[in-house]
């Protein structure tokens, strides 16, 4: 489960964040997170609640808002969009597809005190 790992970076960064900016609680943290990014909204949830016990961040309301996936076709070279890995341009069928957005995590925002 990557979603532990990826939490624990979450509040280490808002640890490091705290220090930075001079904040000493966080009350809320949003998150963007994209299609193809291969994470789970439900684990990393749960995850985020269990390593924030005893930090700044506990108690924090995890808001998340998913992104969509965007890529270019290598054969026709318009750019589409796509819910999962290996789908094909919706324009010509290719398979050659670049990622260019919807594989990133990202904290947009937070709630501090």
């Amino acid at each position: 489960m990557h979603e532990m790992s990826i939490a624990e970076g979450i509040v280490q960064i808002l640890e490091e964040q705290a220090v930075s900016q001079n904040y000493n609680q966080v009350t809320a943290v949003w998150l963007e997170i994209g299609p193809l990014s291969a994470i789970q909204i439900e684990p990393l949830m749960f995850c985020f609640d269990a390593v924030t016990k005893g930090t700044l961040a506990e108690g924090a309301l995890l808001h998340i808002k998913n992104t969509q996936g965007k890529a270019v076709c290598s054969q026709c070279m318009k750019q589409v969009e796509i819910l999962q890995l290996y789908d094909q341009c919706s324009y010509c069928g290719s398979y050659q597809l670049q990622i260019t957005e919807g594989d990133e995590m990202r904290i947009k925002e937070l709630e501090v005190a």
